[in-house]
C-alpha cells in the first residue's frame, strides 16, 4: 500500500458520505438525523469530532514541548425559552465566530502532512481538503460524520511528571488548572458548544445521550494518553531538536521515517480525523445559522424543506470561510501548537456561554437583557485578560474565570434592574 493509493480513498469517502445523505426531506433529517441515531454511533461521532488533526498532530507536539430537551435543535434554543430570541441569537453568533476561528486552525493543521507528502504549498493543500470535506458534508449532513529507553530518557528530562502542584496561574498544565479549569472547560465544550451538543441531540432520549457522552470521555482519555506517549517517542528520536512548527514533528516523522505502507495508513488516518472533525464543525455552524437565525426570521418549522435548502447554502458559506481562515493562520503558526491556539480561542468565550446557561438555571430573576450584558462583559473581560495578562494567567483558567464573571455580572444586573 502506498501513500498515493491511500490518498485516493479520500474521494471515495466523500462519495460515500454523499450517498448516505440521499433522500433527506427537511432540516431535522439533515441536521439531527431525525433523532434516530443509536447512542453507540453518537459516541463514535463525539469521539471523531474531538479527534481532529489537532489531536493527531498537536498532542504529540505538546508532549514534545514539554440539560436535554427532546425538541431542541441547537444548544442555544434553551436560552430562547428562558431569555428570548435575542439571547439565543447572541450566544449562537458567539459560537459561530469562535468555531470559525478555532476550526480554521484545525484545517491548517490538516494541510501539514498533505503538503509534506505531495510537495504542494499550504494554500493548495488547504483548498483540496476543504473542497473534499464540503462535498460530503453538503450532501450527507449529520449522518456523514524501544520504549524502555524512551521512558528512561523522558524521566531524566522530567517529562513523566504526572502532577504539577504549583499554584502559578501562568503555567497551563498544573494539577489545579486541570482540576478546576478542565472541569469548567469540559462543561462548556460538552454542554454549550453546538459542535458536541448537536451530536447528543440526535439520540432518541436523555439516557442514550448520557451513555454516548460518558463513554466518549473514556475513549478520549485513552486516545490522549496514546498521542502523548507518541510525543515522548518523537522527543527521544529527534533528541529534543527545535522545529519551526511543533505540529510538523509527527507529520515529518510519518513522511520521512516510516515505510511507505505504514505511512499510507497513517496519512489516511490523519485525513479521516480531519474530515470527520471539519465536517462536524461545518454542519454545526450551518445548523446554528439555519435554526437560530434563518428559520425564526422566516417563520419556518425545523422540518421544513426550506430549512434543508438554506442549511446546505450555509454549509457552502461556512466552508469557504474556514478555508479563508486557515490561509490567514499560515504566517501565525510558527512557535506554537495548533491545539493550544484552538483551545485558547474557544476558552475566551466558553465562560460567557457557560455563565449564560448557569443564569438560565440558577438565577430566576435574570432577564434577557441581563444575560446579554453578562455574556458580553464576560467575553470582553477574557479577551482583555488574553491581550494583556496571558503572561500571568494561562488559558486553562479562562473558562472558570469567565463563567464566574458572567454569572456574577448577570446577578448584579438583575438585582439592579429590580431596583430601577
Amino acid at each position: 500500500m502506498t501513500v498515493e493509493r491511500d490518498s485516493e480513498r479520500a474521494p471515495g469517502v466523500t462519495l460515500w458520505g454523499a450517498w448516505l445523505g440521499r433522500g433527506q426531506t427537511g432540516g431535522r433529517d439533515y441536521f439531527l438525523g431525525r433523532r434516530s441515531l443509536p447512542w453507540g454511533a453518537v459516541m463514535l461521532s463525539v469521539v471523531a469530532t474531538e479527534t481532529s488533526t489537532l489531536t493527531f498532530l498537536s498532542i504529540p507536539g505538546v508532549a514534545y514541548l514539554g440539560g436535554y430537551r427532546g425538541e431542541l435543535a441547537t444548544a442555544y434554543q434553551l436560552l430562547e425559552s428562558r431569555f428570548g430570541l435575542g439571547a439565543r441569537r447572541f450566544t449562537s453568533g458567539i459560537f459561530m465566530v469562535t468555531r470559525l476561528l478555532a476550526d480554521s486552525v484545525r484545517l491548517f493543521a490538516t494541510a501539514i502532512p498533505l503538503a509534506l507528502v505531495t510537495g504542494w504549498p499550504y494554500p493548495v493543500s488547504i483548498a483540496v481538503i476543504g473542497v473534499l470535506t464540503v462535498v460530503y458534508t453538503y450532501f450527507g449532513g449529520i449522518k456523514a460524520v524501544g520504549w524502555a529507553g524512551v521512558f528512561s530518557a523522558a524521566a531524566d528530562a522530567d517529562k513523566l511528571a504526572l502532577f504539577d502542584f504549583s499554584f502559578d496561574a501562568s503555567v497551563p498544565y498544573t494539577f489545579w488548572a486541570g482540576l478546576f479549569g478542565g472541569a469548567f472547560l469540559s462543561a462548556a465544550s460538552h454542554g454549550t458548544d453546538q459542535l458536541i451538543v448537536q451530536r447528543l441531540l440526535t439520540c432518541k432520549d436523555l439516557r442514550a445521550s448520557q451513555r454516548a457522552l460518558v463513554t466518549s470521555g473514556f475513549a478520549v482519555i485513552v486516545q490522549f494518553a496514546l498521542f502523548l506517549a507518541i510525543g515522548l517517542g518523537l522527543w527521544a528520536l529527534y533528541g529534543g531538536r527545535t522545529f519551526d512548527r511543533a505540529d510538523e514533528i509527527f507529520a515529518r516523522f510519518i513522511v520521512e521515517e516510516l515505510p511507505p505502507g505504514l505511512t499510507g495508513l497513517l496519512v489516511a488516518g490523519i485525513f479521516a480525523a480531519a474530515m470527520s472533525s471539519l465536517s462536524s464543525s461545518i454542519n454545526s455552524l450551518a445548523s446554528a445559522s439555519a435554526y437560530d437565525f434563518w428559520a425564526p426570521a422566516r417563520g419556518l418549522a425545523a422540518d421544513d424543506v426550506g430549512t434543508l435548502r438554506v442549511g446546505r447554502a450555509f454549509t457552502l458559506l461556512w466552508s469557504g470561510l474556514l478555508i479563508a481562515g486557515a490561509l490567514v493562520f499560515i504566517p501565525l503558526s510558527r512557535g506554537t501548537t495548533a491545539v493550544e491556539v484552538a483551545l485558547g480561542v474557544a476558552s475566551l468565550v466558553y465562560g460567557g456561554l457557560l455563565g449564560a446557561f448557569a443564569l438560565a438555571l440558577f438565577a430566576p430573576a435574570a432577564r434577557g437583557r441581563d444575560a446579554v450584558i453578562a455574556i458580553a462583559a464576560g467575553v470582553l473581560a477574557m479577551v482583555a485578560l488574553w491581550s494583556f495578562g496571558r503572561a500571568y494567567v494561562a488559558w486553562p483558567w479562562y473558562v472558570c474565570i469567565g463563567t464566574l464573571l458572567t454569572f456574577g455580572i448577570g446577578r448584579v444586573s438583575a438585582a439592579f434592574g429590580r431596583r430601577t
